[in-house]
């Protein structure tokens, strides 16, 4: 059996505080990647992340309503009405360069993509609607949720890159629902695929050691409907597989 942990948000529901991850999510890893899902709670102090992660065979970064504090990233202050949640950065920024070392499967969407580039040293707008030349990036909250979902714009996939491999071509369509994108991208990551105002939005450790994707949009979403979304939680399963079989080798 494959463990794929999943990062909870920390929100207060009501009065109280509770750890919440979008069922979406946890469907995409059992139904796109083949693994049993696992949540891990985000709490301050934080968890012993090293244990943890002996005992997973893939992590899997969600998307959230939330986003990364400016201070982990710039002297930027953060813009009124940022919801932020502290529990979570403390979590993922500090699982993310020990899932890498441990040579662990990691997939990432949306905020989750947004995290990798922050803990590998990069950089973020935090309103990527304002900055000269780039679209407007948002989700039309107005709109039902399978239209905020539709497919809004394409891609230009790096040639010779996983995703082009797995889409077959250079050129896809995916939807766009976030506010904030990389401005300066982290050390040892290279981009997979660019959107038509230059954001890049995937992104891969330069390694072929180990499996780290990252990417702004939403594959997650009714992913077994969408093949291109399938191929990648598939080939994020297939190295969560390879990954357990040599955790259990190991054991034996």
């Amino acid at each position: 059996m494959i463990f794929v942990g999943i990062p909870a948000d920390s929100r207060i529901i009501g009065p109280h505080p509770f750890q919440a991850v979008g069922e979406k999510y946890i469907r995409a890893i059992l139904d796109g990647a083949g693994a049993q899902p696992l949540l891990i709670p985000s709490v301050a102090p934080g968890l012993d992340l090293d244990a943890l992660l002996d005992h997973l065979d893939g992590l899997f970064l969600p998307g959230s309503p939330s986003n990364i504090e400016p201070h982990h990233y710039s002297d930027e202050p953060s813009y009124d009405g940022n919801l932020h949640d502290p529990s979570r950065d403390l979590t993922t920024l500090n699982l993310i360069p020990k899932a890498i070392a441990k040579r662990l499967p990691v997939l990432a969407v949306c905020r989750g993509f947004q995290e990798v580039n922050v803990a590998m040293g990069g950089t973020l707008h935090q309103k990527v609607h304002e900055v000269p030349g780039m679209m407007n990036h948002k989700e039309d909250f107005s709109q039902p949720l399978d239209m905020q979902y539709a497919p809004a714009h394409a891609l230009d996939l790096v040639p010779g890159g996983w995703l082009a491999r797995w889409a077959g071509g250079t050129r896809v369509n995916v939807n766009s629902l976030h506010g904030q994108g990389i401005n300066k991208l982290g050390a040892h990551l290279i981009a997979e695929a660019i959107a038509p105002d230059g954001l890049v939005e995937a992104i891969r450790l330069d390694s072929e050691a180990s499996f780290l994707l990252a990417v702004q949009w939403h594959p997650e979403w009714r992913v077994t409907e969408n093949p291109f979304s399938l191929e990648i939680f598939k080939a994020f399963g297939a190295a969560c597989k390879a990954r357990a079989a040599g955790r259990n080798q190991v054991k034996s």
